[in-house]
């Protein structure tokens, strides 16, 4: 969904004959900077390894939000206990259980309401297993976004909209943008403006 709707033109210094594949790059190349599909409120599944003693693990995408009328951004959530790497093992009868049991590697649904969420950070503190084991893995399924673009946002938009019609190679006469040529010109489409705008809204890592 492009962050500028025709409406908005007025309001944020373009023509209102500005051609939508204008905003639709400018949309793109917002994403590519962010490093995520969308700043809207879209599903996101992440598979994460715990470190030795912890129980939490981070969240790439945020901030989190719940999608429609359901109260958590987190929709599923499974874990397992995988043979421990080198430096891992636990009290030896314990694991000794376990691996008669067959359970490593097996994922084991888990309460998306038994977890800690903090919405900001996107951190979880997940519960202990029936067992007392720590989880060695977890797959989770979350939402994540803006619910609401906001003048941020749009102004980041609308300024490489701007930066890209003043750039010669571009050529602004043009009927169609090719998103792979305002890639090709980012460096000097995101200006240190629109980059400030636009880092609260970076993902935490690559994935």
């Amino acid at each position: 969904m492009a962050y500028l709707e025709p409406a908005d033109y007025p309001n944020y210094g373009l023509p209102d004959g500005t051609s939508a594949d204008w905003i639709a790059a400018a949309t793109a190349l917002i994403n590519s900077f962010c490093r995520r599909p969308d700043l809207n409120v879209i599903p996101y599944t992440e598979r994460l390894r715990l470190t030795t003693g912890s129980q939490t693990v981070r969240l790439t995408y945020l901030p989190l939000a719940p999608l429609g009328t359901v109260s958590t951004p987190i929709v599923s959530l499974e874990g397992r206990y995988g043979k421990p790497r080198r430096g891992e093992l636990a009290e030896g009868p314990l694991f000794e259980m376990v691996w008669a049991f067959s359970l490593p590697g097996q994922w084991t649904a888990i309460d998306p309401n038994s977890v800690d969420c903090d919405w900001a950070t996107g951190e979880l503190t997940l519960p202990w297993n029936v067992l007392g084991l720590p989880y060695n893995e977890v797959m989770v399924t979350y939402t994540a976004g803006l619910t609401n673009i906001g003048n941020d946002i749009k102004s980041a938009c609308a300024q490489i909209v701007r930066n890209a019609q003043a750039t010669p190679a571009l050529n602004a006469s043009r009927t169609r943008i090719d998103t792979m040529q305002m890639q090709y010109f980012s460096s000097s489409l995101l200006d240190e403006t629109v980059k400030t705008w636009l880092r609260p809204y970076v993902a935490n890592r690559l994935g």
